[in-house]
């Protein structure tokens, strides 16, 4: 969740990411000084800075749609994104909600990987082994209720033996409403192979929206061997 072997560090390719070479001499000396819980608290304070954002006023969609009534671009779209939505059965929430339904990782070399979500967001490790060198993708499927959740986005950051390995960053888009699930699915990307890429990783996955609230974060360990494990 989160590897491209053939990336370069800034690159960006349908998702922002930015990619670190574990084997790097100067990096690897110069990490290993550091502690992985130094390295947690940094990233903490870079999100705790982004959650002090100033959020503008919240809105349900009836007043979204009242407010913008003599803006007719802005009406039709808004009326275009929630579509078939009954505006009397949603209420008047003001926040969104959205729930992560599943998450699976797909690889031409096996069947589906089927990942449970855990209610405390720790699921037991490893979460899941990737076979080094081996092509893959992420898919899930989410729900959205209540009200639209804008820019909604994706995060994963990966560690290897207290070092950042890895950081992607893709956004998801703007979601109404609805009965119906969202489905949306990662770019393929292929997992690094060779002796120092194998071992174990630990990473944190969220998925956010504009105001920055955490809808759900995940964190984990996974491990890249030789080869897949038998099912």
């Amino acid at each position: 969740m989160g590897f491209d072997e053939n990336k370069e560090i800034g690159e960006k390719s349908g998702a922002e990411k930015e990619i670190l070479n574990p084997e790097n001499d100067e990096r690897d000396k110069l990490g290993r000084q550091m502690s992985e819980n130094s390295l947690y608290t940094t990233d903490l304070e870079e999100e705790d800075y982004e959650n002090k954002l100033e959020l503008g006023p919240q809105f349900t969609i009836k007043e979204q749609l009242e407010k913008d009534k003599d803006d007719e671009s802005l009406r039709k779209w808004k009326e275009q994104l929630l579509g078939s939505v009954d505006l009397n059965e949603i209420g008047e929430a003001l926040e969104p909600e959205v729930k992560i339904l599943s998450l699976s990782i797909l690889s031409p070399d096996r069947p589906d990987i089927f990942l449970p979500i855990p209610e405390d967001g720790k699921p037991k490790s490893p979460w899941f082994t990737l076979k080094e060198g081996s092509r893959y993708k992420l898919r899930f499927t989410f729900q959205v209720n209540n009200n639209i959740v804008l820019g909604l986005k994706y995060t994963n950051t990966v560690w290897k033996t207290g070092i950042k390995v890895d950081k992607t960053k893709e956004m998801l888009g703007t979601f109404s409403p609805q009965l119906e699930s969202y489905t949306h699915e990662m770019p393929e990307e292929t997992t690094p192979s060779g002796y120092f890429a194998r071992g174990s990783y630990t990473a944190r996955t969220k998925f956010l929206d504009d105001d920055n609230k955490c809808y759900l974060e995940i964190n984990y360990t996974f491990d890249i061997r030789k080869d897949w494990l038998t099912t």
